[in-house]
């Protein structure tokens, strides 16, 4: 490699970081070598480093060197580079905010009262992290470890919540309180006996009537903190409410029930359906997003339902799939206007063994017919032929 030193506030799109002035684990990159893509990525940079080294044989801008006018090389880049940083940053989010969620929820729980511009402080940063690259933050979700469902399925209703809002052209005021309120949906539920979420058997009609309370409870819960917003509480009462009537606690129906709500219950069923839990497996985000449409007028507001998938895809960011021509690949990127053709990563060739090298596939540009055309047949569970779509991000 021939590096030069690049102050941060002079680098350019194109040129491949290759070293930094501290060492790599005091930063949240997460990866030791990467490409810059735009002036986002200049200022995020900035925000940890004075300076860094460029790889100028690398780089696919021209690094002006004091004493040589050498042009560098065209790269062949690794389509991994493109958003591994905004990963793992959107990683370190969520994980901090799971955690302050936690320590809210059993503040509440216990009767104390609790300032819940906390949880806005903690969200934000994923909101941050949608705004500089949903697909990271998507890919993120999708992978997320099975862990404690109750706090991680708040955080990912409001990531998912988060890329609905901004897709609809929600303003910023109107996205936090939405995500603040996705967060903090199932916050009643820690007044219940027993942990309903964790149940391997089906519920009792008690059960079931008692667990039907927890939208009002948790409303009452953060409503006696004093500091919460009237749209928040809206979110917390009415997310299980349904556009056909069927929903509860108190069964409104249609615009009835506040916008903000209704993106509430449509991401809380969305993630509950591509999530593991003990009375039943996961579904693929492509049989999850058919479901869903499945029920567009009458459980969900059509239109809703529609955006939805506009905005993740049916097959989202960080989704294993397998093409026609039984090639495996990881989903990178989604194609705005052919939803069923985004960017993949090949990593395993047709006979499933793994590639030497990975290879960038935009499926929307590989052809309509003939023997270069490439479409996904079928989503993969995670883990299928021995691919873990998480390696591909971290």
């Amino acid at each position: 490699m021939r590096l030069t030193k690049v102050a941060v506030a002079n680098l350019q799109p194109g040129m491949f970081v290759a070293e930094l002035d501290r060492p790599w684990l005091e930063t949240p990159f997460a990866l030791q070598g990467f490409v810059v893509r735009d002036q986002d990525e200049v200022h995020y940079i900035s925000q940890y480093v004075d300076y860094v080294y460029v790889d100028i044989d690398y780089s696919g801008t021209k690094v002006f060197l004091p004493f040589t006018s050498t042009a560098p090389k065209t790269p062949k880049q690794d389509p991994r580079l493109r958003i591994k940083a905004d990963f793992q940053q959107a990683k370190l989010s969520f994980e901090s905010a799971s955690e302050s969620l936690d320590r809210v929820f059993d503040s509440l729980s216990k009767g104390r009262h609790t300032d819940i511009t906390v949880v806005k402080k903690a969200v934000n940063p994923l909101i941050d992290g949608v705004f500089r690259n949903k697909e990271a933050v998507a890919a993120l979700v999708r992978l997320k470890e099975a862990s404690d469902y109750r706090y991680n399925h708040g955080i990912s209703m409001a990531v998912w919540g988060a890329i609905l809002g901004r897709h609809l052209g929600l303003q910023r005021s109107e996205l936090e309180k939405l995500v603040v309120g996705c967060a903090m949906c199932d916050v009643g539920m820690t007044k219940l006996s027993g942990d309903y979420l964790e149940k391997p058997d089906p519920l009792t009609d008690e059960q079931r009537n008692s667990l039907k309370e927890h939208p009002l409870i948790g409303s009452k819960m953060v409503a006696a903190s004093g500091d919460a917003d009237m749209e928040i509480l809206a979110v917390i009462e009415n997310h299980h409410e349904r556009y056909d009537g069927s929903g509860y606690p108190r069964g409104v129906d249609g615009a009835s029930i506040p916008l903000l709500a209704r993106i509430a219950g449509l991401v809380d069923t969305y993630d509950a359906m591509i999530t593991p839990r003990p009375y039943a497996p996961s579904r693929s985000s492509y049989e999850a997003v058919q479901e869903l449409l499945d029920i567009k007028g009458s459980k969900f507001q059509e239109s809703l339902v529609e955006q939805f998938v506009q905005a993740i895809g049916l097959f989202p960011t960080g989704s294993l799939v397998e093409l026609n021509s039984g090639e495996v690949g990881i989903v990178v990127k989604q194609n705005e206007t052919r939803r069923l053709k985004p960017e993949v990563v090949l990593v395993l060739d047709s006979n499933k063994v793994r590639r030497p090298q990975v290879e960038l596939m935009d499926l929307a540009a590989s052809g309509l017919v003939g023997g270069d055309a490439r479409w996904i047949v079928r989503e993969l569970q995670p883990g299928t032929f021995g691919v873990n779509s998480e390696e591909f991000f971290i």
